[in-house]
């Protein structure tokens, strides 16, 4: 079950960065029509609108797997840390954070829109699962941080959690161009965590 964990901790960021980044560059002009600015609007419908017209249900399956993989290896990581309600509580938050992640899946509704199209269901629970995703994986990084401490093969782990965490909380809230620094902390941080629980099961 570890092994198994660890193998989709280590293949998920592989696959969400490299699908956001292949249709990053094929949908480039249809982002942009939908407001998409890399510079100076990065966050607008990114990388949500990748869902949305021509190869848009890469994307939405690139959501459902990635956060699957996420809480796969969520479940993984709390067996291989100490027993305790802090490790039940951090990997239980990062397992929502993988939930929410997948909820992205359901399609995001053009922001240009907002003003003249009424929000579908699927819209509203695409913009509720990115809410639950800022909720929940923040405050699981930073409770590992506090379990990594306890944990003989994982001390090592806990200031690089903390320090990511630092990197990346600002620049999920900014929506600015850091917004790419948050994604690749995240991701980089996850592929980590993900290859030492591979070596260490």
């Amino acid at each position: 079950m570890i092994k198994l964990a660890a193998r989709a901790g280590v293949l998920g960021p592989f696959l969400f960065g490299g699908v956001v980044a292949t249709l990053t560059i094929l949908k480039y002009d249809f982002l942009l029509s939908l407001g998409w600015d890399p510079i100076y609007a990065p966050t607008f419908d990114w990388p949500s609108g990748l869902a949305l017209g021509e190869f848009g249900w890469i994307m939405t399956l690139t959501f459902l797997t990635s956060g699957l993989m996420l809480a796969l290896f969520a479940s993984g990581l709390r067996l291989s840390l100490p027993p305790s309600q802090l490790t039940f509580i951090a990997t239980f938050a990062l397992s929502l954070a993988g939930i929410a992640l997948a909820g992205l899946a359901f399609t995001t509704d053009p922001t240009t829109l907002a003003d003249s199209t009424p929000a579908t269901w699927p819209g509203r629970l695409h913009d509720l699962s990115f809410v639950l995703l800022g909720l929940t994986l923040m405050p699981a990084m930073l409770l590992l941080g506090f379990v990594f401490r306890k944990a003989e093969n994982w001390k090592n782990l806990s200031a690089y959690t903390w320090i990511t965490v630092a990197l990346a909380l600002p620049a999920f809230w900014i929506k600015s161009a850091a917004f790419y620094i948050f994604m690749l902390a995240v991701l980089l941080w996850s592929e980590v965590l993900a290859l030492h629980l591979y070596k260490n099961s």
